[in-house]
């Protein structure tokens, strides 16, 4: 189980060059315990670094590209107890008595992590380890794609990957033992789990190597590689294909279709598992880095739709519209614009929201961060399953990150807006700003660099999304009635995750919670709901970080009054990075006294 190093929506990728940090960060006191802190900090973070080879090339160290672990082999799960073990022993004899404030926080977020990580191996998530949105199916082909975080500039390059395919074979392999081992003891995905996963297995599985995604490298390979190069590479790549990636995935496929699809189960929520009420529960605590209970979480859910729904029914009814709120919001959905029918179309829409967005940053925040975006769409073989989400980039500018746009909904000559609101939280100032600044910050250690809390990362996304006004957003009426609605989004989640795991929800009665009170599409609604099945407790982290990063703001608004500055306010609270939010808010309390000095 990988530590919260951020994956899926928003990865974390930025990195260390690959060079190996000096122990200390730049600035850190020279003391005996703070050498022996950080010692055992860069230590542990070399050892997961062999132990996520794939990590270390996400975030630019290059020695271990040629690796792809099979992080969910028994072995592999050994090593990683082993190690979080070990350093959590190292830990306890350094005295944290003698250390500054900054290495305290470094000490009580490290034994954090390192406990986080020991309470979810002892959970069987590797015996399901294969969905729709993660997995080695699905991770692979991105990685291998020449537009993804393996480097295709040099042979070398091209060779280590190739290399990788040994491991991708037995990731698969090991993959299927699991989930026979997982369906003995009645540890299985949920049917609709595996018929969102089959269609992008599939998409895999190709007659000819030139039109698997796997090839894309060959077919951008650089000029100046030689005529032998270019030769050896395209047959071995042309092989590797025919003879090992597709068959590995005819196998996966065979397999789930024939073998593990009839022992799926019919009921979709965790604790429907043996033991799935407290492995929820935990993961409720890891996602939210809080010890609300879910009970409370579905709670807060209700009151927060009620809040938002009431507020857009006020909008409706100051407009004067006669309809009801469904038709309100396909009204103002029909009539928005500029409208965009084409996926070029639709990145040139963003490209010019960047354009009038990035000017203006700095009327909320004195410092911005340095690395570059793109935007992309969504790859086609995973945009039916794949929200829109954000990559972030390489430290050596060598890989941008990436706004990925799902624009499944186009097509047939469908036509619609942009979204200023998904701008604002998978891009600037949302996951790119906050991630991008997070790990140019040299004096964190490299497990804050590059390190994530979901709640925090989700949270600061979907504050971002309030900031609009601020930055002279949401002037058309359906845009800010769109970003009322993702924030009513993000509070439906609440009440339906818990529904769907904690109070064994069908998943018809989850679809009519959302369709009910919310502007949503069913097939909308049915890939979101989908989502969460398959990713329990995740979606939580959005509201519950939102709200307690709005209610810091507050506090501190109220606290200093006039003395309140809020690109004060941001950058203190952006540049330790993510945070679990206790810690954000002892953090901030702090920050809050230091200004009324």
């Amino acid at each position: 189980m990988k530590r919260n190093f951020l994956l899926v929506v928003c990865l974390a990728l930025l990195g260390c060059g690959g060079a190996r940090q000096a122990l200390l960060p730049a600035g850190a006191e020279q003391t005996a315990e703070a050498r022996k802190l950080h010692e055992i900090l860069d230590r542990d973070f070399e050892e997961y670094l062999q132990l996520f080879p794939v990590f270390a090339t996400e975030i630019g160290d290059h020695r271990y590209d040629d690796r792809y672990s099979v992080a969910i082999s028994e072995e592999h799960r050994a090593r990683q107890r082993a190690v979080a073990v070990k350093y959590l022993g190292e830990l306890a004899a350094v005295d944290k008595n003698r250390l500054s404030r900054e290495d305290t926080l470094n000490y009580d977020l490290f034994r954090y992590v390192l406990n986080e990580e020991l309470g979810k191996l002892k959970r069987n998530r590797h015996l399901i380890p294969v969905t729709q949105l993660s997995g080695a199916p699905i991770d692979f082909p991105l990685l291998g794609s020449g537009r993804g975080l393996h480097p295709f500039k040099t042979p070398r390059d091209y060779d280590n990957f190739l290399k990788r395919v040994d491991g991708f074979e037995s990731w698969i392999d090991t993959a299927i033992a699991n989930m026979r081992r997982g369906a003995e003891q009645g540890l299985v995905q949920p049917r609709v789990v595996m018929d969102r996963t089959l269609p992008q297995i599939e998409a895999m599985i190709v007659a000819d190597a030139k039109r698997s995604m796997f090839y894309q490298p060959i077919a951008q390979m650089p000029d100046d590689f030689s005529a032998a190069d270019k030769a050896r590479l395209a047959r071995a790549y042309s092989q590797a294909i025919d003879t090992r990636i597709v068959p590995a995935y005819k196998k996966l496929h065979a397999f789930i279709r024939q073998e593990y699809l009839p022992k799926t189960r019919a009921t979709v929520g965790m604790s429907d598992l043996p033991g799935g009420s407290d492995w929820y529960a935990e993961l409720v605590k890891i996602r939210t880095t809080t010890d609300l209970s879910p009970d409370a979480i579905f709670e807060m859910g209700k009151r927060e739709v009620a809040r938002i729904r009431s507020e857009m029914e006020k909008m409706r009814a100051a407009s004067g519209f006669a309809g009801n709120f469904a038709e309100y919001a396909e009204y103002l959905y029909k009539n928005a614009a500029p409208r965009y029918a084409s996926k070029a179309q639709l990145v040139g829409g963003y490209e010019s929201l960047r354009g009038k967005v990035a000017p203006l940053l700095p009327k909320l925040f004195g410092r911005l961060p340095k690395a570059p975006f793109e935007i992309r769409p969504v790859e086609e073989f995973r945009e039916n399953s794949a929200p829109s989400q954000y990559w972030s980039a390489s430290p050596d500018g060598s890989r941008p990150g990436i706004f990925y746009v799902n624009a499944s909904w186009m097509g047939d000559g469908a036509a619609g807006p942009i979204s200023e609101w998904l701008f604002l939280h998978e891009a600037i100032p949302g996951h790119h700003f906050q991630i991008a600044l997070q790990q140019e910050q040299e004096n964190l250690p490299r497990f804050r660099r590059f390190g994530g809390y979901t709640a925090f990362v989700e949270g600061w996304g979907l504050y971002a999304e309030s900031l609009g006004r601020e930055l002279g957003l949401y002037a058309e009426p359906h845009q800010y009635f769109s970003r009322l609605n993702s924030e009513l989004f993000r509070a439906v989640r609440l009440v339906v995750d818990v529904g769907l795991h904690q109070k064994h929800w069908p998943r018809a009665e989850a679809l009519k919670y959302m369709m009910d009170n919310m502007s949503i599409g069913e097939a909308g609604a049915l890939l979101e709901i989908d989502r969460y099945i398959a990713n329990p407790a995740q979606a939580l982290a959005y509201k519950v970080g939102q709200l307690k990063i709005a209610a810091i703001r507050s506090k501190a608004e109220k606290a200093l009054r006039a003395k309140f500055d809020i690109r004060a306010f941001h950058d203190e609270l952006l540049k330790d990075g993510a945070l679990p939010l206790d810690f954000l808010e002892g953090k901030m309390d702090a920050w809050i006294e230091s200004q009324l000095r």
